[in-house]
Parts: C-alpha cells; structure tokens; sequence
C-alpha cells in the first residue's frame, strides 16, 4: 500500500513491475536517489523554455488505462531510444499488473497522444516509474515536460516529494534530473536526504 510504498522510497529502493530494488554493488554508491522538492520547485531558464515550447500540450492525470495506442508509442520510443522493446505481454506487466497504487499521465499534441508517464503514490510523494513518447513529437522535449508536470501534479495533490529514480552524476543521459530543484539526494551511508539548492 501507499505506507510500505513510502517506506521503501525513503529509504532509497526503487520500483519496476512487481519489483522492489536498491543497488547493492560492493565498494560502489555511484546509483543516489533523487527526489525533488515540489512546493518549493521553480523553473530554471531551460525548462522555462521546454514549458513554452509546451504551452498548447493537454495532459491528463488518471487511473492506469491500457490501450494498442500506448503500447504503440511506448514501442517506438523504446527502439529509438535503445534499439528494443518488450512483448505486449511484458509491457502489460510491467505497467499494467499494479502492486503499489499507481496513476498514469498522458500528453496530447493536436488532439493526438504523444506521450504517456507512469507513476506510483506513496503518501508523500509520486515516485516517475517510466516515460515514453512518440519519436515523431521528439522536438517538444516531452521528457523534460513530462517530469515538470509531474512535479506540479504531485504539488498540487499535497504530496512534498517526486522522486525521478536514480542519478549519477557522471552519466549524460542522467544528469538532466539535477536540472529539477530544489532537489534531495539519498545518502547511502548515512541514511538520510540531503538537500541541494
């Protein structure tokens, strides 16, 4: 439920399907959890320019709702961005077989979806389990839009937390979730969140 869910967050495991998981590679802490600040969260220069590029997208927040036309973008996204993808079957899973509460955004772009984000809720935090866009909309930075959203979604259900997954800092394709502040970062050793402005 929403309490284990916030247990588990907090302390630095993540969530994929009906797995639960931290790392736990010997002599290495690289893989910190993020999570962002929501009531206090403002855009940067970029992502004020990412949500002007975005002003005529419609999003939704909803329950999980499975249609051919999400799998369909969460496909394409996933051989274009990684050269594969999984089986219906595995994609329905993944995302669809819920063992936490769960809701799903979607954004739509002339009336047609473009992207569609899935998330679990603890009790304070909405906690971006995937998201997937159509590469045909890859000029809007929907990834980027998509986790702004979120953030004000989460604010605006009176959670304090969105927690983006794990962040290394030397990683390129991970360094955009630092771009979200104010921000907290888990420490592994000590067991607590550290702030960063």
């Amino acid at each position: 439920d929403s309490a284990e869910l916030e247990m588990l967050l907090s302390r630095g495991w993540r969530k994929f399907g009906f797995y639960y998981f931290k790392p736990s590679c010997e002599g290495c802490a690289s893989c910190v959890p993020l999570r962002v600040l929501t009531r206090e969260f403002q855009l940067n220069r970029n992502l004020k320019e990412v949500a002007k590029k975005n002003r005529n997208t419609e999003v939704t927040f909803g329950p999980l709702e499975f249609s051919d036309e999400i799998y369909e973008i969460y496909r394409a996204h996933s051989i274009a961005r990684f050269g594969n993808s999984s089986s219906i079957d595995e994609f329905l899973m993944n995302f669809y077989m819920q063992s936490c509460p769960a809701i799903q955004s979607e954004y739509y772009i002339d009336g047609s979806l473009a992207a569609v984000g899935f998330l679990d809720r603890s009790e304070s935090g909405l906690s971006s389990v995937y998201f997937c866009f159509d590469p045909a909309y890859s000029s809007y930075s929907l990834g980027t839009y998509g986790a702004i959203r979120e953030i004000r979604h989460a604010s605006e259900m009176g959670l304090p937390y969105y927690y983006l997954g794990y962040y290394i800092g030397e990683c390129e394709r991970m360094r955009y979730k630092n771009r979200f502040r104010p921000n907290e970062l888990y420490s592994w050793g000590e067991e607590e969140w550290r702030r960063q402005e």
